[in-house]
C-alpha cells in the first residue's frame, strides 16, 4: 500500500521556508511514497520538486491553492499556472490541463452554499491544521456529495509533513483512495507560519494581527484536545 501527503508548501508561498530538496529528503525517510505541493496561487515549489525528484518510486504532484472567490481550491496534477480566481473559472482551467479539483480545509473562510460540487473530485477531510470538529463536518460533507476523501498535513514546517497521509494501492487514478489517517500539527507551528507570512510580506498589519490572533488561537488548542 502506497502513502501521499496531498498538502505541502515550500518556500514559494509567502507563509513557509521550506526547501524543496529537503521537503523529498524528509518525506522519504518519513515512509511516504508521494507528496502533493500546493504553493499558494502558483506551481513554482511542485514543478521545482518534480523536477529534482529522481526517484521512479516516489511520486511528485504538482499542483496550486488557489484563493478563489469562494474559498480555497487545489487544482492538483497541473503543468501551467492558474491565473483564473473565480471558482468555475479556476474549474475550467484546471480540467483543461486534465487535473483535478480537491476542497481543502472545506469549513476555514469557505462559501460552501456558492460552490457547485459537481465539480469537485476530492474533499479534504482531515487538514493537519484544523480543529476536529471542522475535520469532522469535512467528512460529513463529502458523505453527503459522495466525493472521496484525502487528508493532508497542510504543512508550512519541516516538521509536519507526513502528518496526515492518504492510502492508495497505486497512484494511478487520485479519484480513489483506500483509506487516510492523521495527527494534528503542533499548535505553535501554526502561530510560526503566520509569523513568517508577516515577515515574508514585510506587513506591519499582519505583524499587528499575529500579535492578536497566537495568544487567541494558542487557548484555543490547549482548551481543544
Amino acid at each position: 500500500m502506497l502513502s501521499i501527503d496531498f498538502h505541502t508548501h515550500t518556500y514559494h508561498s509567502f507563509d513557509s521556508m521550506m526547501k524543496p530538496e529537503k521537503i523529498l529528503r524528509i518525506a522519504k525517510e518519513r515512509g511516504l511514497n508521494g507528496i502533493v505541493i500546493s504553493d499558494h496561487d502558483t506551481i513554482k515549489g511542485g514543478l521545482d520538486c518534480f523536477a529534482l525528484n529522481k526517484d521512479p518510486g516516489f511520486k511528485v504532484v504538482v499542483a496550486s491553492e488557489i484563493k478563489t472567490n469562494v474559498g480555497d481550491i487545489t487544482a492538483l496534477n497541473i503543468k501551467e499556472e492558474i491565473h483564473e480566481r473565480n471558482f468555475s473559472d479556476v474549474v475550467a482551467a484546471t480540467k483543461k490541463q486534465g487535473g483535478l479539483i480537491l476542497l481543502v480545509h472545506p469549513y476555514h473562510h469557505h462559501k460552501l452554499d456558492e460552490i457547485n460540487f459537481y465539480a469537485i473530485d476530492l474533499i479534504e477531510g482531515f487538514n493537519g491544521r484544523e480543529f476536529p470538529e471542522n475535520n469532522n463536518k469535512a467528512i460529513a460533507l463529502a458523505a453527503k456529495h459522495r466525493k472521496p476523501v484525502i487528508a493532508g498535513s497542510d504543512s508550512h514546517l519541516y516538521g509536519e509533513i507526513g502528518n496526515a497521509r492518504t492510502f492508495y494501492n497505486d497512484f494511478s487514478d487520485l479519484t480513489k483512495p483506500l483509506r487516510f489517517e492523521g495527527s494534528r500539527n503542533n499548535a505553535t507551528d501554526a502561530v510560526f507560519s503566520q509569523l513568517i507570512k508577516a515577515w515574508k510580506t514585510r506587513s506591519m498589519k499582519r505583524f499587528y494581527q499575529w500579535g492578536k490572533w497566537a495568544p487567541v488561537y494558542l487557548y484555543k488548542r490547549a482548551s481543544k484536545k
